[in-house]
């Protein structure tokens, strides 16, 4: 599947503490082994992708504070490769940053960008489906995002509505986006599940340089304009200091409010490869193994009796003992324990003290 033109975005410059104590501002959940398989959700993200593309054409774009983990994490990526921002712009001027970068270095370069904190369980689907994608925009001015099937009337996800009408004469699998929907109350989710044409929207995408490039001369002149102004600065000493200069000046938007939902060639390639995006200590519960009570248990010697439904997250103890907890959140990290019940883990930012 390794091609010389393909080339992988990893965005990774997310922060937050969501998952307090294990994350924090200064170590966000991108960085840390949420899944207890001694690999953060970086690296797994990275490990994905197999031998998708040659290793220098494998890019991190990171807030500027967490260059060191991702050298420490992801150490055979070309330092080059690591961009850094000096704030926090959103994804569009991310995702604007890195197309200009790499096409200065590879005009014919076809992309896949994808989140650093999203967890897929079927990594041979996964392969597979970004593949038949990447043969699509090659040779095409399309745009195509996963759309994942739901199983569950999930509020927490943005939606994409599909024509299933007729797939792309050039992929089957492969068909035109009719709208995006915002994250939908739980009656709406619920609508939407019955209708199989709508899908999760996973945010990752697939496209050309070139087409994303033009896309954003289109729809976002002004973001556009800036990273054009540095072509003859990319790859050199000057790159981070010009950056850092004009960065801020980017407008703070999505790239589905600046590029998705106005472009013309979009498309949706429906899959089921075990995706979510772990926002919540509940979404981790739900995509982890569980005992027969429900308990989701991560770490070493966890033994619990008379409790239903918890998830515990203890890597550093030896042994865990838990007694009549349900529905519960228990997790330790660096002399700091949590305990706290899994509908109020909203207020886990209060709590830590970095809300």
């Amino acid at each position: 599947m390794t091609k010389s033109n393909n080339h992988l975005v990893i965005m990774a410059g997310g922060v937050g503490s969501r998952f307090w104590p294990m994350s924090t501002a200064d170590r966000p959940k991108q960085f840390i082994d949420v899944l207890g398989v001694g690999k953060s959700l970086l690296q797994l993200t990275y490990q994905r992708f197999g031998d998708f593309c040659p290793l220098e054409n494998v890019w991190v774009v990171t807030n500027k504070k967490y260059v060191a983990l991702v050298r420490e994490q992801l150490p055979d990526i070309p330092a080059e490769n690591i961009l850094q921002e000096p704030c926090r712009r959103n994804t569009a001027p991310c995702i604007a940053y890195v197309s200009w970068r790499i096409k200065a270095r590879d005009p014919k370069a076809n992309v896949v960008v994808t989140p650093s904190d999203h967890i897929v369980t079927d990594e041979t689907e996964f392969r597979r489906i970004i593949g038949l994608c990447m043969d699509f925009t090659e040779d095409s001015d399309a745009i195509v995002t996963l759309g994942m099937k739901p199983n569950r009337p999930e509020t927490g996800y943005g939606y994409i509505k599909a024509d299933l009408s007729m797939s792309s004469l050039r992929q089957k699998e492969i068909f035109r986006v009719d709208k995006f929907k915002e994250k939908p109350d739980y009656d709406t989710a619920k609508e939407y599940i019955k209708d199989s044409s709508y899908f999760w929207n996973a945010g990752i995408f697939i496209w050309s340089v070139s087409t994303i490039v033009n896309a954003f001369r289109v729809y976002q002149p002004a973001i556009a304009k800036i990273f054009e102004n540095l072509t003859p600065v990319y790859g050199t000493a000057e790159e981070q200091a010009r950056i850092d200069a004009v960065y801020p000046e980017c407008e703070n938007i999505s790239v589905d409010y600046a590029i998705m939902e106005r472009v013309e060639e979009i498309f949706v390639c429906p899959a089921d490869f075990g995706w979510s995006d772990l926002g919540t200590w509940g979404s981790l519960q739900m995509q982890t193994k569980r005992d027969l009570y429900g308990n989701s248990l991560i770490g070493h010697n966890i033994q619990m009796y008379e409790s239903h439904n918890c998830i515990v997250h203890t890597l550093q103890q030896n042994q865990v003992v838990i007694q009549g907890l349900d529905n519960y959140i228990v997790a330790e990290k660096d002399g700091i324990l949590l305990i706290c019940k899994l509908e109020e883990e909203q207020r886990i930012k209060q709590f830590s003290g970095e809300g």
